[in-house]
């Protein structure tokens, strides 16, 4: 899964974690994220941010929700 695939299954879900107007407060871009599988079938997506910040999500296929753990 990537980026993309996660942010077209969270629009309902999360309509405003990738919104343009979201993105670019905090100076990111798709192209940022970085997804990463987990062990218990979620997904990492991680990017850095404004000073020094990291956002880290994890995306939940079984409710297309992203969770701070």
């Amino acid at each position: 899964m990537n980026i993309y695939e996660i942010k077209e299954k969270t629009k309902k879900t999360e309509p405003y974690f990738f919104s343009k107007k979201t993105m670019q407060f905090f100076n990111q871009t798709l192209k940022d994220f970085k997804v990463k599988e987990q062990n218990d079938g979620r997904f990492k997506i991680s990017a850095n941010s404004l000073y020094n910040h990291k956002t880290i999500r994890f995306f939940n296929p079984k409710n297309n929700k992203l969770e701070i753990r």
